[in-house]
């Protein structure tokens, strides 16, 4: 779990895997750019996020099973974001941690608990879509909310036992002057077995949180494309029905696009660590520059769910209007506008008809 923010593994472990004598180094523009694009992922994250949850609360009495999962989606990713400002002080800072080992652990632990979260609710959205038009039940008969909430207790549960590694094991270490946000496996392993824990973790949490889940949603996909056509046939909430499962296809589709890079280059990365694979100097060279700006692009999954929300779902955009009182104040000002209108109109033909007299 090690892996998720831009720590120096690539270097800790150069005299081991052949990266002795290659250029470790990341590029000078990394520290001042993607500072940047944290600070904008944070202000986007936490303000569209919030929206969501708010929306999605105030939504209760006709919430559906699906705008649960939703919310808690957006839940994994507010809680992600508002570590975004460390992240990306630690990143200006060159990888120097001035916040001390709490927030070192804390915040290494909200990262993986929002990817583990995350694609776990969209696993179970796209379960959830899979029963409702595969294995639906009888006609008004709603399914339990029991199940609901245990499918949502066993979501937490679960990713809070997987990302705790990055709560246990990681914390703050001084190299050269310089204190990194780090993984120390002092405590469960001699140093030259660390390699094998990194590998281990590594390739075991891109197993579980992203390469399985991914498997099972892109199953369900298949078995709903198999009866969608004919379902929705007959149904007079088609149209409800299609847009739904468009906006879960977007998330998940969007969800693999922002973390493939990432899961990829590590990989790569911890094979050739392994000696699975034997990469070339430039190669490695590469991934060290690369890792960063994969990183980034996971992060930046954490904002735009929202938009995507807001670009497929009508009902959701006309509640977050509501909730953001726009329609109110474009209905005031439109009465304003057209109440101008209306008295210049009377001042024009008033002036029109004395010039007639």
């Amino acid at each position: 779990m090690e892996e998720y923010q831009e720590d120096n593994y690539y270097e800790d472990y150069g005299n081991d895997t052949g990266y002795m004598g290659c250029d470790d180094s990341d590029w000078e523009l990394s520290f001042s750019l993607l500072p940047v694009l944290y600070m904008l992922v944070f202000v986007l994250g936490l303000s569209g996020n919030g929206v969501v949850i708010f929306t999605v609360w105030r939504g209760r009495p006709k919430r559906r099973s699906a705008d649960t999962y939703i919310g808690h989606l957006a839940l994994a990713d507010l809680a992600f974001v508002v570590t975004l400002p460390l992240w990306a002080a630690y990143t200006a800072l060159q990888f120097h941690w001035p916040f001390g080992s709490a927030l070192c652990k804390l915040s290494s632990y909200l990262v993986l608990l929002n990817m583990f979260a995350s694609v776990f609710c969209l696993t179970c959205l796209s379960l959830e879509r899979y029963l409702a038009i595969v294995r639906p039940l009888p006609a008004g008969r709603p399914r339990s909310r029991g199940a609901l909430r245990l499918s949502l207790a066993s979501i937490w549960a679960l990713a809070g036992l997987l990302a705790l590694p990055a709560l246990m094991l990681r914390d703050t270490q001084t190299r050269n002057n310089v204190t990194v946000c780090d993984m120390d496996f002092s405590s469960v392993s001699s140093p030259e077995n660390e390699r094998l824990w990194i590998g281990g973790l590594s390739l075991l949490t891109t197993a579980l949180g992203f390469v399985l889940p991914l498997l099972l949603m892109t199953a369900f996909y298949c078995f709903i494309g198999g009866r969608v056509s004919a379902h929705f046939q007959g149904l007079k909430e088609g149209p409800k029905r299609r847009r739904l499962l468009r906006i879960i296809v977007a998330l998940v589709v969007v969800f693999a696009l922002c973390w493939l890079p990432f899961h990829l280059l590590k990989t790569i990365y911890f094979l050739n660590l392994l000696e699975v694979l034997n990469l070339s100097c430039g190669l490695q060279s590469l991934i060290v520059r690369l890792h960063p700006y994969a990183t980034c692009l996971a992060y930046i999954n954490s904002c735009l769910n929202p938009f995507l929300y807001a670009f497929f779902d009508p009902r959701f955009r006309a509640q977050c209007l509501q909730l953001l009182h726009i329609k109110k104040a474009l209905q005031g000002q439109l009465s304003n506008m057209s109440s101008t209108v209306s008295a210049q109109t009377q001042k024009s033909e008033l002036h029109s008809l004395a010039t007639k007299v």
